[in-house]
């Protein structure tokens, strides 16, 4: 295996607003990392992520993209994995096994189950008038499932599934594929179950999974602040609650947050 040659001042493509590049942010923080912000703004000239110029570093026309050591990454998860295998200290996934697996299905819930679910590009197909109670429902399906499923699936609307998948994956295999999707091994799909607080409840000590700070909890806090933001009622989530408040409290997640970013407007600094 190649191993990568570390070089020059990362550079972090990001909105300050976007929960998937303030998960990244938060990565970077706690290793220690510095870098240089390159804000994207998504709502800015149509979506600054549309330009050819960007579109031509990350075909995916997505925030957050990590230019690192000779390549670009896109995907918050991917990138806090390269992250860790390339500056494994602290470190973001357990030792332990049944730790780090666990720590790898909140993650995915959250970046997968959940957030895909409010982004700014499904909210616009909702339509504004639907917008608070779309990403309420979404938020609130993914905390806690069984309630959820009494009310409509939110994946329907208007009798319509909407597609949430990036729409650059013929591109990108183009330059990953062998046989397979990555190369020549075979790789596993997964579809993860939403149903967090119920989970945290069981992996839970002082952070998400057990008393270190994870991968996990980095998905956590930009998602409960989504949560802040559309109104959602946490009071049924206690273990979210407390958790995030812990995390809140923690220096690297301080500095990471949208309201101290380059880009953040000026009426929303803090």
């Amino acid at each position: 295996m190649c191993t990568p040659v570390l070089s020059r001042q990362p550079i972090l493509y990001s909105y300050f607003r976007s929960s998937c590049s303030w998960r990244v942010r938060i990565a970077l923080a706690l290793k220690g990392i510095d870098y240089e912000t390159m804000p994207i703004n998504l709502v800015q000239d149509g979506g600054q992520q549309f330009s050819k110029e960007f579109q031509a570093l990350n075909p995916m026309k997505q925030v957050p993209a990590l230019k690192i050591d000779g390549i670009t990454i896109g995907q918050s998860l991917a990138i806090i994995e390269y992250l860790e295998e390339t500056r494994p200290t602290p470190p973001l996934l357990p030792q332990d096994p049944k730790q780090r697996a666990s720590v790898r299905m909140i993650s995915d819930l959250i970046a997968g189950g959940i957030q895909p679910l409010q982004n700014l590009s499904v909210l616009k197909q909702v339509g504004q008038e639907k917008q608070l109670a779309w990403a309420q429902k979404a938020i609130s399906s993914g905390f806690n499932e069984a309630k959820a499923q009494k009310g409509r699936c939110p994946l329907h609307a208007q009798g319509k599934i909407i597609r949430v998948v990036p729409t650059a994956l013929e591109q990108i295999l183009q330059s990953t594929a062998g046989k397979y999707c990555v190369g020549d091994q075979g790789k596993i799909i997964r579809v993860v179950p939403t149903a967090l607080e119920q989970i945290l409840q069981s992996t839970a000590g002082k952070y998400c999974v057990g008393d270190q700070v994870s991968m996990a909890d980095l998905c956590l806090v930009p998602q409960v602040a989504n949560a802040d933001r559309f109104k959602v009622d946490l009071s049924p989530y206690p273990t979210i609650s407390r958790i995030n408040k812990t995390l809140l409290a923690l220096e690297a997640f301080q500095v990471s947050h949208p309201c101290r970013q380059p880009d953040t407007p000026a009426e929303l600094r803090a």
